[in-house]
């Protein structure tokens, strides 16, 4: 049945249809109304679990962490500063190999102060180990979430599912949500190792020797390679159940084009509009949606992109000092192509800017008529 509301309540309402275990989370905006509406549930004996209430997030962290090595569902919710003081506790739980879930409404990291939209705050911690996925709408967000609990449990990794703020946190759209018995039936009960076990007292994380310490990080690393198979699997499973599929990534538009937009998150949903009006004005342009950053999707970034003479990324982040975060994993990624594109990075909606279908359309025209691509972004305000 749908329903129509905001992105914050569609996840709460997912989170809550997967039977969570234990919720730790600290208020935030823009993420507050996710805890919000699972403490009101809670409250009326109507969430199942347990809301655990901490004094801060890296106490969120290490409560669900410590919770999912007994061996129960747990699920945690944050955003900017919340997110960057977790950092130390995200290390602990993708070492410790925990099942935990996050929704991250993305929102600009201090300083200055400011409460809109910008990827930065997530792709910070993007080598913390997690799994990260990226969601276009209020629907993706919370069907992501219901995918990202079967394949944590399964995979042993933590999950992070990232909205945007405002775009997606507060704004409403109609959302298709499952019934209990739907959820039930794709998501099986929780069954993980039970590594903390008051009857038979163990130790997790030991010190180790410098070669122990190396077969741990090769080990996460060979876990995180297979997640991307186990993603596509969850993501088929879920589209025989529900309907509807995401992908670790999707292309859309013309064939053999001359220019393929790279976009990811809600920058998608206004680039279909923009690239559809182009393609009915006679330009030969693709949008190429990046829905999983970690693991990073080498192969079908790199299957899409080779043999295209263009590509352009346009992305609301930045790594200070160098470029998008989304353009230099692109780079990365078709360096070893046999005929590698040329890949120019458009910095657009920082801080929450508008990025219209006007601004798209200049991105576009900008990297087809160039002469020269630059080594660094091209910022592209929403007044010029």
């Amino acid at each position: 049945m749908k329903h129509f509301m905001t992105g914050n309540h569609a996840v709460a309402t997912a989170v809550r249809l997967c039977r969570p275990q234990v919720v730790a989370a600290y208020p935030i905006t823009p993420q507050t109304p996710i805890y919000e509406k699972l403490s009101d549930w809670e409250a009326a004996g109507k969430l199942g679990g347990k809301m655990m209430r901490v004094e801060s997030e890296h106490s969120a962290m290490a409560a669900c962490l410590s919770a999912s090595l007994t061996g129960a569902r747990t699920f945690t919710a944050s955003s900017s500063q919340g997110l960057a003081l977790m950092h130390e506790m995200l290390h602990f739980a993708s070492g410790c190999r925990t099942a935990v879930v996050m929704a991250a409404v993305n929102r600009t990291l201090a300083a200055p102060w400011a409460f809109w939209s910008d990827q930065t705050d997530t792709l910070s911690q993007r080598d913390t180990g997690w799994i990260q996925i990226y969601c276009e709408d209020n629907q993706e967000s919370a069907d992501s979430i219901i995918q990202a609990f079967k394949l944590a449990e399964e995979v042993l990794l933590p999950a992070m599912v990232v909205l945007e703020a405002n775009f997606i946190s507060h704004f409403m759209e109609p959302v298709e949500i499952p019934s209990q018995e739907e959820v039930d039936a794709f998501l099986p009960p929780v069954s993980l190792p039970r590594r903390f076990d008051l009857d038979n007292p163990g130790y997790v994380s030991p010190t180790v020797t410098q070669r122990q310490y190396e077969g741990y990080r090769r080990l996460s690393q060979e876990a995180m390679e297979h997640t991307l198979e186990v993603i596509r699997r969850v993501d088929h499973e879920f589209g025989k159940s529900f309907g509807r599929s995401y992908g670790l990534v999707e292309t859309t538009g013309a064939e053999n084009p001359d220019l393929i937009l790279v976009t990811t998150a809600t920058i998608t949903s206004t680039a279909r509009v923009a690239l559809a009006e182009l393609i009915q004005a006679g330009l030969k342009v693709a949008l190429f949606k990046l829905r999983v950053f970690r693991p990073f999707p080498v192969a079908a970034v790199r299957a899409a992109l080779e043999g295209v003479s263009r590509v352009a990324v346009v992305e609301r982040n930045i790594s200070l000092g160098r470029e998008g975060i989304f353009c230099s994993e692109v780079k990365a990624a078709v360096v070893n192509s046999s005929r590698p594109p040329k890949v120019q990075g458009y910095l657009a909606g920082i801080g929450g800017t508008n990025v219209d279908p006007q601004l798209i359309k200049r991105v576009v025209h900008h990297a087809l008529e160039t002469k020269e691509f630059s080594d660094g972004p091209i910022w592209m305000g929403d007044e010029e």
